[in-house]
């Protein structure tokens, strides 16, 4: 680690008395803490906003470097080893990996940051950069492609997910695994990234897969033992399931697919947490799966303690593309047509952006979320503002040229309710899609149809009215990436061109950056220590942090 600037040297002169790694319940129920970012969003409502001012329009060019730590953590050097795998033991698809990345949001709770990759854990001192431990689970295999989302926090117990879908508890003070519990069997070719969150006595986690037709589903699981405490299904399993319908037969219905992968968000008033789900299995070959294929592509509301849905929306009815609708779920309260309201919005894979209202589900906004000629995939919008499928665009054997393709991914997007503007990276493109299983057969497997040869476009953070769906202003330059807001009227993200930026939130103006070797892997975090306001940020496997010279 290297500590530099000003303000650093007078953060050196301060008591340094880190204490209980003690994550209060109430601090989880605050909206937008400063002093903490004590889960993946900084709070549950998803919004990826700080009401911190330290740091503002008028000074943020004065920003410098505090600390960086480089995360190094292999069996041999960590201070904690664990996990399931022995000698002799195979290990299942992707297999161990040497090449990790921070790809998501650090804790920081007392003074410490919980940092998480995959396989990986570390504590350090968020004032300095000091490493406090470090663990290294001994994994059995699985994909090591998508990264780990971060961790979850209950009391002094730390969660995370491996690649070979485990949720792993650690001491949040020494790093000793607790226990781990198997989420899914790794040699079904499941796959586990999600950031877990926590809620009252539940952990929550989903799971992911693609290459085989697996069945995808949520738990909720006892913070202190691990156990289940209930499950549910991304597609429906029994007759008389609400979507039962929309599969054609009972193999497609429970090999579906529609993994929730990514973290969730939660509103403590309503007592719902907010689901979105993955693509539907096969993912090309959609003739084997006949119907809108519920609730694949959805955002999904449960409620909190018993699992039971209490609404849902689908975002891509049958869809044909692989365009997971498990973009993160934003939770904000406003104004709609005059009068106020409790709405979610989701900028989605497919291209479109929406806006529905939170506690029921009714649908108030659908519009483009990049340019119109990159929804060619579409026939344009149902009366339940939801895109119509162009069959001539699906997968074909010769192949055929869709747009959209991931007009935007799981890295977070932000919403300031200063502005009232919804941030999110966006790309646009085209690409060549193929099928290569034509059979009518229920055990369609994983990829039988998909794209390849990308043509790329436009690339860049756009911000939304979210009354209107209009681009108020737009950055070309960045793609898909982890966005934070600030009261002190300041965009985070970066520029596409490993320069991690600041922007004026209303205008998108840069007013500020600096030269990272490779382009931020996170998004950016924001949290107070001892009257100094840090901004945090990863790329690859070193973490920075950033405060004002003074």
């Amino acid at each position: 680690m290297r500590f530099r600037s000003v303000s650093v040297a007078a953060l050196l002169l301060l008591p340094i008395a880190l204490s209980a790694q003690f994550l209060d319940p109430n601090v989880l129920k605050k909206p937008n803490p400063v002093d903490a970012w004590p889960t993946y969003h900084g709070d549950y409502s998803g919004k990826r906003y700080s009401e911190l001012t330290q740091i503002n329009k008028s000074n943020v060019n004065t920003l410098t470097l505090a600390w960086e730590f480089k995360a190094l953590a292999t069996a041999e050097s960590a201070n904690n080893v664990g996990g399931p795998w022995k000698p002799g033991d195979p290990t299942y698809w992707g297999g161990p990996s040497d090449s990790y990345r921070i790809a998501g949001s650090p804790l920081m709770v007392d003074g410490v940051m919980y940092i998480s990759a995959m396989d990986r854990a570390w504590a350090i001192n968020a004032r300095t950069g000091e490493q406090l431990w470090s663990y290294f689970f001994k994994t059995r295999g699985g994909h090591h492609f998508n990264g780990n989302k971060g961790m979850g926090m209950y009391g002094s117990w730390l969660y995370f997910v491996t690649p070979d879908a485990y949720l792993v508890s650690l001491d949040a003070k020494t790093g000793k695994e607790r226990w781990y519990k198997q989420l899914a069997p790794v040699e079904m070719d499941y796959y586990g990234s999600t950031a877990p969150l926590v809620v009252g006595n539940h952990v929550y986690t989903g799971i992911g897969g693609d290459a085989l037709d697996i069945q995808g589903y949520l738990e909720a699981r006892d913070p202190e033992t691990g156990e289940v405490q209930w499950k549910w299904y991304s597609t429906p399993q029994n007759p008389g399931d609400p979507g039962y319908d929309s599969w054609p037969d009972d193999y497609s219905r429970k090999h579906g697919g529609g993994g929730p992968w990514q973290p969730l968000t939660y509103d403590p008033a309503l007592n719902l947490i907010y689901v979105t789900t993955g693509n539907p299995n096969p993912v090309g070959a959609t003739q084997s799966r006949k119907g809108d294929n519920l609730y694949t592509c959805s955002i999904v509301a449960l409620n909190a303690d018993t699992g039971k849905m209490a609404w849902y929306y689908q975002t891509s009815p049958h869809d044909a593309h692989d365009w997971d609708s498990t973009e993160a779920p934003v939770l904000f309260d406003g104004t709609w047509e005059g009068k106020p309201r409790k709405m979610v919005a989701q900028a989605a894979r497919n291209g479109y952006f929406f806006v529905l209202d939170r506690v029921t589900g009714e649908h108030l906004l659908t519009t483009p979320l990049v340019d119109k000629q990159f929804l060619n995939w579409t026939l344009g919008i149902n009366a339940k503002g939801q895109p119509i499928n162009n069959p001539k665009k699906e997968s074909s054997v010769d192949g055929v040229l869709v747009g959209a393709g991931n007009a935007t991914n799981w890295p977070p997007p932000s919403f300031d309710p200063q502005t009232g503007l919804f941030y999110v990276g966006t790309s646009e493109s085209m690409s060549m899609s193929y099928l290569v299983d034509t059979t009518d057969r229920p055990e369609g497997y994983g990829f039988s149809g998909g794209g390849g040869g990308n043509s790329g476009g436009r690339q860049g953070i756009r911000a939304i009215d979210y009354h209107t769906g209009e681009t108020k202003w737009m950055h070309e330059g960045g793609g898909p990436q982890g966005l934070l807001t600030t009261a002190g009227g300041l965009l985070f993200g970066h520029d596409g061109s490993t320069n991690f930026c600041a922007f004026d939130a209303a205008t998108g103006k840069i007013l500020w950056h600096t030269w990272m070797q490779s382009l931020p892997t996170n998004g950016a975090q924001t949290y107070l220590l001892d009257g100094f306001q840090f901004v945090m940020i990863a790329a690859q496997d070193t973490v920075y942090a950033y405060t004002l010279n003074r």
